[in-house]
């Protein structure tokens, strides 16, 4: 495992191509295979008929070497993966073709029209949206998942990184996200979902007013990754732990917000830890930046301020760079400078002593 790491630079992960590819090896599908395209190069396949592998989605694949930003050959040989199968690779920015005739007549579009390659990786295009200023900061791209990491131009690929679950994926202009993974949302869609889609915004104010960090679970706990059941697993995780089981949907709701910024907390420090670099501000964006007790108690946990926004920074990040190809902004500080300047932005500063968010860590820990 940690020859792997050292050699691209991901966590360990079910569902990283690298794994399915090994999988597949000795089927028949994979022997008559010519040619394999990530969901994103097939998209613009569909589009244009040109084939490519753009760079910072086929980062996450754990086939690509971090440090020179191409395949890792010795990987693949070792594996018996062909790495014939992919189209070559592509940056964001790069022409990736026009729309196919049959694609113009379908949309009514006169042509030629350029498609231009984008981060494809969602995180990719949303932490290139990032409003920030400067390098002194930290992301949470939060939704179903939380991703929280550092921007940083080299990978951290060290055995203290790997065993820390932290992954380094490519991201625009030559940068490495350096982020983990934790569960994010998703535990509180599912208890939405198990309790009949509630008034999530009575449901959010109640919770704000319940006692803080009485209970707390490990967001990043792969017993909750499964859907079903999230009220009654997350109440056996509290009492498993010898803390109080939530006792109402609002009980629930502010464990798992005070979880989720538990674990933000935790990550942002490691990253800095992991990466020697300290920062000054966490930018949370994604859908989870409309939460603001979620916002509020990641300020609080991390003991820094928080400007969430935008909400669809992956969308705007994908714009952004097609604008760029087109000349239409410039480099990506400038392309910050415009979100910060174009988009509403939320500052939450931090409140009370972040030592009760490191005894609630320990009290999870059993310390």
């Amino acid at each position: 495992a940690g020859e792997l790491y050292a050699a691209t630079g991901l966590q360990y992960a079910p569902f990283n191509t690298l794994y399915q590819l090994v999988a597949a090896r000795d089927t028949r599908q994979f022997a008559q295979a010519e040619r394999l395209l990530l969901i994103p190069d097939l998209l613009t396949y569909w589009l244009t008929g040109e084939q490519g592998t753009e760079l910072t989605n086929a980062s996450t694949t754990q086939l690509i070497d971090p440090r020179t930003r191409t395949w890792a050959h010795g990987v693949a040989e070792r594996l018996g993966i062909d790495l014939g199968l992919f189209a070559p690779l592509r940056l964001p920015g790069d022409p990736a073709g026009v729309l196919r005739p049959e694609v113009l007549e379908e949309t009514g579009l006169s042509g030629p029209v350029p498609v231009t390659a984008v981060a494809s990786h969602d995180t990719a295009s949303a932490v290139a949206a990032v409003p920030a200023d400067g390098e002194r900061f930290a992301y949470i791209c939060t939704g179903t998942w939380s991703l929280a990491g550092l921007e940083l131009d080299a990978p951290v690929l060290t055995e203290e990184s790997r065993a820390a679950n932290f992954t380094n994926e490519l991201g625009l202009d030559g940068t490495v996200r350096h982020l983990r993974n934790i569960m994010g949302l998703w535990l509180l869609q599912e208890c939405l979902r198990a309790w009949g889609e509630p008034d999530l915004g009575a449901l959010l104010r109640e919770a704000a007013g319940a006692p803080a960090l009485r209970s707390v679970v490990d967001a990043g706990d792969t017993a909750f990754l499964a859907p079903g059941r999230m009220p009654e697993r997350i109440g056996e995780a509290c009492r498993v732990s010898g803390q109080p089981v939530p006792d109402s949907p609002a009980a629930t709701v502010r464990c798992i917000l005070d979880s989720l910024a538990l674990a933000h907390r935790t990550a942002v420090e490691d990253a800095q830890r992991l990466a020697g670099r300290a920062v000054d501000v966490v930018h949370v964006v994604g859908g989870g930046a409309r939460n603001a007790l979620l916002c509020q108690l990641t300020a609080d946990a991390c003991g820094l301020p928080v400007v969430a926004g935008p909400t669809e920074a992956a969308a705007f990040g994908n714009v952004l760079v097609q604008a760029r190809a087109q000349g239409r902004v410039g480099d990506l500080p400038g392309m910050r400078r415009l979100l910060a300047a174009t988009q509403p932005l939320t500052r939450y500063e931090p409140r009370g002593d972040t030592r009760r968010w490191e005894a609630a860590r320990a009290r999870l820990a059993g310390r």
